[in-house]
């Protein structure tokens, strides 16, 4: 099989009776997957994403009939509409057989996935949560033999599992494991990322799967896409050699190259259309049509038969083929007999019925009327333990009314599966119970928290909706602090608007420490006893990203509710020159202790805390990472960007943009923002001019929408970071200057560190050191450098810049022990990109000496550090000044000859010492002309500084120079 070229590939048949036609770079694809896992080259992820009947499960069957012969362990599950609301169905079914080996887990480790699995009373995940376990039951494995894992239908997979089997791959990089899925393209699905209005039953075949059919996936994506002609007439003559050309021809057509469609649509053809004889219908259904087209053949079936197809169908991967036992043999060939005979679905080797395919389940339940529906799921129920929790999904879709009893049952039923990890199954629980309510009260208490589980789980645009819902009837006072910060996740997260944020929390914070309110979760509803401090981080990000002082004011109000990591978080925001020194010590210290102690709780605040001092700590990605849902996730995902900017690892800038992806897939749009905000640091880094208007053009507006100066005005340094790629050091000066004065550590801006040295450095580009002193000074002033590492450093290097004003010997030492000193902070060479800068304006400085000798190694340093980034503007730039120290001494600067008669003449002048505003009289010019003369000839000299004139100048006088020598003063 597969040994024709591209585009002759044959119809081949594997030992295993496994048959593929074509898709000859899928196979290698995951062969690749296979050979790499089994040379222990590493682990992998792949999806294959296609539509209904593309062939994915048919590649699946293929590769796992070859790593079964290559000796691998092979786990296999399968997505199934009826099971998504079943938390971690998915996640029981991979690993059923290796469950026998989960005594060998540590007990927190085997607690938290016994818990997740049903197998123990739920309580609330420890350790490393429920995905650390999962990748160490895995990893123990793989001990033993290559794993490969297959999950089929991943849109029907329930969210747990969707979020734990994400956490898998971005961990299995260094394990001998393929992990491959197959999913329908978002939007395909007729229930993807979609319910029924509340209060409602789910469409008739539907059920509410996870929030996206690829949550946070995948690190290799692969497109299934349609058969080429040749494949679909090779596939074509093989299953049906007897049609007639004419027949071929417009199925092929209809087909579009779907390989279920060329297999199916002639065999549901009548003889005389096979034959040619009669014309084809004028139409052939395709798509949901094709379910419409095995709809057909359920209506020649005996009642009996379709009887049992549609439990089997509501049934998902649950307890049997049947509703029941048949007794007798002629009564099971009665139902079973004709249901083979169709084609629709066949018994496995285990007894079950399986259907050909998942477009014959969608049809069934389509057919069926909906007395028919509820009256299977009734006797599905009957069929189950009373503690079964699908017994009461199928007791809920059974129900014909309100039915209070049975939504108390479902609460409760959706509080067990919170307090087990699985928020987004609860939410549905939740939502179910609220439509079978009979009182209104409870019906939106039940709504609301079907709101706050739904946004904790990663379904966002659920959550939206049932916000936008509960918006519309009045909300009972002792659940009302919860609709606000249900009200304030959805307009923060989805609609990137903070109004809000400002509006209620204050309020519901004072209701709750007032009175306790909602203390132990409220009544009726799960306990929420954190809400305080959810609430106060959701006041804290709108303050940071808005500077609105309201918020501010709110949170110095309710340090004392919250938890030492929640202070600690604030304090590093709130104002750090003032209020952060020691943040990164004592993030430390926090993040050894709960590391130390298996704790995960409070990772979200640490995680925020570390992104306001740039921290990297080891263990904190590792307490983050036991958290496997998209809410946190995302926040990881998003620190882990800004670190790969700052510390150097722009290879992976695309991430940025992957993830931003993922973040508007789920609804998560501001996230999306961020992390397109984050892209464009790369951009700016990198000095991509054309990029950065490209990405500023998508970002800004959105943000000024919502008054995010976290954004805009981030915005604004990147633009100032370009213009100092490319040498427009007073455009980038002029843009600094905007966002804070010299000497000034302006309140309001958090991340003040980051265009500190950028400030520094443009304001000694353009000759005003005074300035440019002044604002070290203020940092030295603010003990800016024991706040981190990365702010100690960024002092460091803008006081080597300013170090020494004059070409005197002790001046130049004192600049040289400077630079060493910046350079000798612990963790400077961290800062890869603002380390490269340093070293290229110390080269640039001892140049400017006429130290070309002692030039060349910070350069060709810098150089080797922008080189690997790809800021080519910066590369060039030290390019630029290492010909000069391989060269002469002024092969670096434009020389005398290229100044115009003016700047020569103002530049004689200011080297005797004149001041500004005393060559303007001499000259019969304004000091801004004098200093805009002046600043043109220190670039064309490559000097920054006025004592620097005297050397770069050939001696003489220029005309108009007032005789005799004048005592050295500082320029204006």
């Amino acid at each position: 099989m597969g040994n024709g070229p591209v585009g002759t590939e044959r119809v081949g048949t594997e030992h295993d009776g496994t048959e593929l036609v074509g898709r000859r770079s899928e196979r290698e694809l995951l062969q690749r997957a296979l050979d790499d896992a089994r040379s222990g080259a590493g682990g992998s992820t792949t999806v294959l994403r296609g539509d209904p009947g593309i062939g994915k499960t048919a590649l699946l069957d293929w590769v796992a009939a070859r790593a079964g012969r290559a000796g691998f362990t092979v786990l296999r599950a399968r997505g199934d509409e009826a099971g998504t609301g079943i938390a971690f169905g998915a996640l029981h079914q991979v690993l059923r057989p290796l469950l026998e080996h989960a005594r060998a887990l540590p007990r927190r480790q085997r607690a938290a996935l016994e818990s997740a699995l049903g197998l123990r009373d739920p309580a609330f995940p420890d350790g490393l949560m429920v995905g650390a376990s999962v990748l160490a039951l895995l990893a123990e494995e793989t001990r033993r033999r290559p794993v490969l894992v297959l999950v089929d239908d991943l849109h029907w997979v329930d969210s747990s599992s969707a979020a734990v089997l994400v956490f898998l791959r971005q961990r299995i990089a260094d394990l001998p494991l393929a992990l491959i899925g197959t999913s329908r393209p978002i939007g395909t699905s007729p229930a993807a990322g979609t319910s029924p209005p509340t209060g409602t039953d789910p469409p008739t075949g539907t059920s509410r799967p996870a929030a996206s059919v690829l949550e946070g996936w995948p690190a290799h994506l692969v497109d299934v896409g349609a058969l080429s002609d040749h494949d679909s007439r090779a596939l074509l003559r093989h299953r049906h050699p007897d049609l007639a050309a004419a027949t071929a021809r417009r199925v092929l057509d209809e087909a579009a190259g779907n390989p279920l469609a060329l297999t199916e649509l002639p065999g549901r053809l009548e003889d005389e259309h096979r034959r040619g004889v009669v014309p084809l219908p004028e139409r052939l259904p395709l798509g949901e049509r094709l379910e419409a087209l095995f709809a057909q053949g359920l209506r020649s079936l005996p009642a009996e038969a379709r009887r049992a197809l549609l439990c089997t169908a509501l049934d998902g991967a649950g307890t049997g083929a049947l509703p029941g036992p048949v007794p007798g043999r002629d009564r099971a060939e009665r139902v079973l007999g004709p249901i083979e005979a169709g084609g629709l679905a066949r018994l496995d080797p285990t007894g079950r019925l399986v259907f050909r395919h998942s477009l014959v389940r969608s049809a069934v339940i389509a057919a069926a009327s909906e007395a028919d529906r509820r009256a299977a799921h009734r006797t599905l129920a009957r069929r189950l333990r009373a503690d079964d929790p699908r017994r009461l999904l199928h007791e809920a879709s059974a129900a014909e009314g309100p039915d209070e009893g049975l939504a108390a049952r479902l609460q409760e039923a959706g509080t067990r599966m919170a307090l087990r990890g699985g928020d987004a199954e609860g939410a549905l629980l939740l939502d179910r119970a609220a439509s079978l309510s009979t009182d209104a009260g409870n019906r939106v208490r039940r709504l609301t928290w079907a709101a706050v589980m739904s946004a904790r789980g990663g379904r966002l645009a659920y959550a939206a909706k049932l916000v936008g819902e509960l918006k519309r009837a009045p909300v009972p006072e002792d659940v009302a602090p919860l609709f606000a910060y249900a009200v304030v996740y959805v307009d923060q997260s989805h609609h990137v608007d903070f109004a809000s944020s400002f509006s209620l929390l204050p309020t519901a914070l004072a209701a709750l420490t007032a009175s306790g309110a909602l203390a132990s979760g409220g009544s009726p509803g799960p306990a929420f006893g954190d809400l305080v401090e959810q609430m106060f981080f959701k006041l804290l990000l709108a303050s940071v990203y808005t500077g609105d002082t309201r918020g501010w004011e709110t949170l110095e109000r309710y340090r004392e509710y919250v938890s030492p990591a929640a202070r600690l978080c604030h304090r590093a925001w709130a104002d750090p020159p003032r209020t952060a020194h020691g943040a990164e010590a004592e993030l430390r210290r926090m993040v050894a202790h709960r590391t130390a102690r298996g704790e995960t709780g409070h990772a979200w605040l640490l995680l925020w805390a570390a992104s306001a001092v740039d921290g990297d700590d080891p263990d904190l990605w590792r307490l983050s990472g036991g958290e496997h849902a998209y809410a946190t996730q995302g926040s990881v995902a998003k620190a882990r960007c800004h670190q790969d900017f700052l510390r150097g690892r722009w290879d992976t800038a695309r991430d940025c943009l992957r993830e931003a992806e993922t973040a508007e897939e789920l609804g998560y749009h501001c996230n999306a923002l961020l992390f397109r905000h984050y892209h464009a640091h790369f951009l700016a880094g990198r000095g991509d001019e054309r990029g950065l208007r490209a990405a500023r053009a998508r970002i800004e507006p959105v943000a000024r929408r919502a008054r995010m100066r976290f954004v805009t005005e981030h915005l604004d340094r990147l633009g100032a970071l370009v213009a100092l790629a490319h040498g427009r050091h007073e455009e980038a000066y002029t843009r600094l200057r905007g966002m804070m004065s010299p000497g000034d550590l302006p309140r309001g801006l958090s991340w003040f560190h980051l265009p500190f040295f950028d400030f520094v450095y443009a304001a000694l580009r353009c000759g005003r050191r005074t300035e440019a002193r002044a604002h070290v000074a203020a940092g030295q002033a603010a003990r800016m450098g024991d706040i981190s590492a990365h702010h100690a450093f960024l002092l460091a290097a803008a006081t080597a810049l300013t170090a020494g004003d004059d070409e005197a010997d002790e001046a130049v030492g004192e600049a040289d022990a400077a630079y060493a000193a910046a350079c000798a902070v612990p963790g400077a060479d961290r800062w890869v990109f603002d380390l490269a800068r340093l070293r290229l304006a110390h080269g640039s400085r001892l140049l400017r000496q006429g130290r070309h000798t002692d030039a060349g190694d910070p350069l060709r340093a810098a150089l080797t550090a922008f080189t690997r980034l790809g800021a080519a503007p910066w590369a060039e730039q030290c390019r630029s000044a290492l010909r000069g120290a391989d060269g002469s001494p002024d092969s670096t600067a434009a020389g005398p000859a290229e100044l115009t008669a003016q700047e020569l003449r103002i530049a004689r002048l200011v080297a005797t010492g004149l001041t500004n505003k005393e060559v303007g009289a001499a000259l019969h010019l304004s000091p801004r002309t004098v200093g805009a003369h002046l600043y043109r000839a220190f670039l064309k000299l490559g000097i920054t500084s006025r004592a620097a004139l005297a050397r770069a100048l050939p001696p003489g006088r220029s005309s108009g120079s007032p005789p005799g020598p004048t005592p050295s003063r500082r320029g204006s």
